[in-house]
């Protein structure tokens, strides 16, 4: 056993020397030998890092650095709180798929056994889930001990578990309070005659939710870190982007950036003779100029475009804002564009089919003929096309369906 925790310990240190993200996130996750009765490979209850010493002592050095990263990303993506209503083996199928990947691409190394598919590169468990078989045979190189299987949570199984935390066998709940060294310290081993710790009950529902926001603050404070050394980057830094970038609805994002154009402002001119020499501010509006553009080269449907512009309507409404409508692909729409004053409808003119490739300059340099400077350009898109070189002297917002990034301006997560 000495030569087991010294193994984990060094595998550890390594990962915080070398790949100091996955490091600290591993670091919060004290080392426990479990019974080997329950615990093949490796576990995790999003609380401990549990494993098999005979596994442990099967694998390489690098091996056991996949292991504990592995086990670290499922606990900071809050794999345990995110499975909702899908079927649980499943659900633990995908969470490997969506972690594997990532660690490879980082350069660590994986046991036997581990699911790693390039095709899933860079999805995240809910994209993975729908791919994954009804009847799929393969299993997690790990066990997920933070979930119970699929019964009812209101059942007298679930109950029992809830009433032993309640009395007293729930005071590992925090994990602030546990140890950070290997397994020997935990005291749950005395109580096993094997030597190993009996598998943990799965977590409650308050459980959940306190470590899903535990593990968002040791995500945020671990990305910080690597990102001072210069040690975070590719697909690790872009999941860790969306991650912890705020989750506020798309029409609520849109309508704050809108209201940010209303020409709503007060005014110290000099008022007429018959009001009087003193000079009060008084509030004066205007009519708002927005130009929107839409992507029409198939990869946003009918659907999702008239959603977004009911959305328009109804805030253009509220902006008293003029609206010029475009539709372009790799080229502007013949008939357009279209203009909407403030008590005009804001719907498509009419069906656009699809087109080949997506370029966004056309609907930029139309703006830039006419000599306009519009409070506000509005592209519903995927992002994936040909952008500008230079970025217009007047607020651009991308509404994106999909993952692709923009050069500039605001971008706001339609899906």
């Amino acid at each position: 056993m000495a030569d087991i925790e010294t193994k984990l310990a060094a595998a550890r240190t390594r990962l915080i020397l070398d790949k100091p993200f996955l490091g600290a996130l591993a670091l919060r996750l004290p080392m426990v030998a479990a019974d080997p009765k329950w615990c093949q490979t490796t576990a995790t209850d999003a609380r401990s890092f549990y494993y098999n010493p005979d596994y442990i002592d099967s694998l390489s050095l690098e091996q056991t650095q996949f292991v504990l990263a592995h086990e670290a990303l499922h606990c900071a993506l809050s794999h345990f709180a995110r499975r909702q209503h899908r079927v649980k083996l499943r659900w633990d199928v995908a969470c490997d798929h969506a972690i594997n990947p990532l660690l490879v691409k980082d350069g660590l190394k994986p046991p036997p056994g581990a699911l790693v598919l390039d095709s899933f590169e860079g999805m995240t468990a809910e994209e993975i889930y729908p791919c994954i078989a009804e009847n799929n045979t393969d299993q997690p190189m790990d066990q997920h001990i933070y979930d119970g299987e699929d019964i009812d949570p209101t059942s007298s199984g679930q109950q029992q578990g809830d009433e032993q935390r309640e009395g007293g066998q729930g005071q590992q709940s925090d994990p602030q309070n546990q140890p950070q060294s290997g397994g020997s310290s935990q005291g749950q081993q005395k109580d096993d005659p094997s030597g190993g710790a009996p598998q943990p009950k799965p977590l409650t529902a308050a459980e959940r939710e306190a470590l899903a926001a535990q593990w968002q603050q040791r995500l945020a404070g671990a990305a910080q870190q690597a990102q001072q050394a210069g040690k975070l980057g590719g697909l690790l830094a872009r999941m860790v982007g969306e991650l912890l970038q705020p989750k506020l609805p798309w029409r609520m994002l849109l309508a704050r950036y809108m209201t940010q154009v209303a020409r709503d402002d007060y005014s110290y001119m000099r008022p007429s003779r018959r009001e009087g020499q003193m000079i009060l501010p008084s509030l004066r509006s205007s009519q708002a100029d927005i130009v929107v553009a839409l992507d029409t080269s198939g990869s946003v449907n009918s659907e999702e475009l008239n959603e977004f512009l009911a959305e328009i309507d109804a805030l253009k409404g509220q902006l008293r804002a003029r609206v010029t409508l475009h539709a372009c692909d790799a080229t502007l729409a013949e008939g357009g564009p279209w203009v909407f004053e403030p008590w005009e409808e804001f719907k498509l003119p009419r069906e656009f089919q699809g087109g080949g490739g997506t370029d966004f300059r056309p609907v930029f340099e139309w703006v830039e003929r006419q000599g306009r400077t519009p409070d506000l350009l509005l592209y519903f898109t995927d992002a994936e096309g040909d952008f500008p070189p230079s970025e217009p002297h007047y607020p651009v917002i991308w509404l994106v369906k999909g993952k692709a990034p923009v050069p500039w301006g605001q971008r706001i997560q339609l899906n």
